[in-house]
């Protein structure tokens, strides 16, 4: 199967030589989530950053469907939803109000209905729907941003610490929401320091260290590991002894 999102020998080195990402590789098929671990610095957000195009890398190339980010930025961008850690919305806007202006932006058009049909799939009370997004709480922003990327409907979806600040309740039905898309064949690309949620709800498991993925393993090959353990050992740059 063709990835669907894939960094190849991603490199990123700032002007003051400051090496973010030293030769990154990794896929993300259809139909998988893919969580990325790692500790403030990593590379996480920068691995992220050139998927979307905000930065362009100093060697390597990230593919999203095929077509490179840095060359073909705007084809690359119709591929991709992204939510991030705090998702930016028009506070003076009602949910419905932003998934209508954000949509029509993705050049998609629904009806009331189809935009109250898919806040009704992400958990998002009725009576919220045409109340002000300054009022929200994050758990309920969260629920906007991610259907917002429902409905753009992209093949890719990437996700920035999407379940951090949620209470136990709202990150479950976060994670429920993206097994979902999951089995709707979305090739899902997550950056979190949830150990458990990363194990629990993930195909394949990625650990980001000073600019290298330093592990990569599958939800089989994690089968009766402690990974939270893993992650100790390779952030504090142990490398071995570590089981397969």
């Amino acid at each position: 199967m063709t990835p669907m999102l894939e960094a190849k020998n991603l490199t990123k080195r700032y002007e003051d030589q400051t090496l973010a990402l030293d030769r990154v590789s990794f896929s993300v098929l259809p139909g998988q989530i893919y969580a990325m671990l790692g500790g403030n610095g990593a590379g996480k957000t920068t691995t992220i950053n050139i998927f979307l195009n905000f930065i362009n890398p100093t060697d390597g190339e990230a593919l999203v469907d095929g077509i490179v980010t840095h060359l073909q930025p705007l084809a690359a961008k119709t591929k991709i939803a992204f939510v991030s850690e705090n998702v930016m919305l028009y506070p003076n806007f009602t949910a419905i109000e932003n998934l209508e202006y954000f949509t029509k932006l993705a050049g998609k058009r629904y009806v009331k209905k189809d935009l109250e049909s898919v806040l009704s799939r992400v958990g998002l009370q009725k009576e919220a729907f045409d109340r002000k997004l300054k009022g929200f709480s994050k758990g309920m922003r969260q629920k906007c941003g991610i259907a917002i990327a429902i409905l753009k409907d992209a093949p890719a979806i990437i996700l920035d610490e999407p379940t951090s600040g949620l209470d136990p309740k709202a990150g479950f039905e976060f994670m429920k929401l993206l097994m979902e898309l999951r089995e709707e064949q979305k090739a899902i690309l997550m950056s979190t320091h949830d150990i458990f949620r990363a194990k629990e709800n993930s195909d394949v498991v990625g650990i980001m260290n000073q600019g290298q993925l330093v592990m990569q393993r599958t939800q089989k090959e994690l089968e009766g590991e402690d990974l939270e353990k893993l992650y100790v050992q390779f952030m504090a740059g142990y490398m071995e002894p570590v089981s397969a």
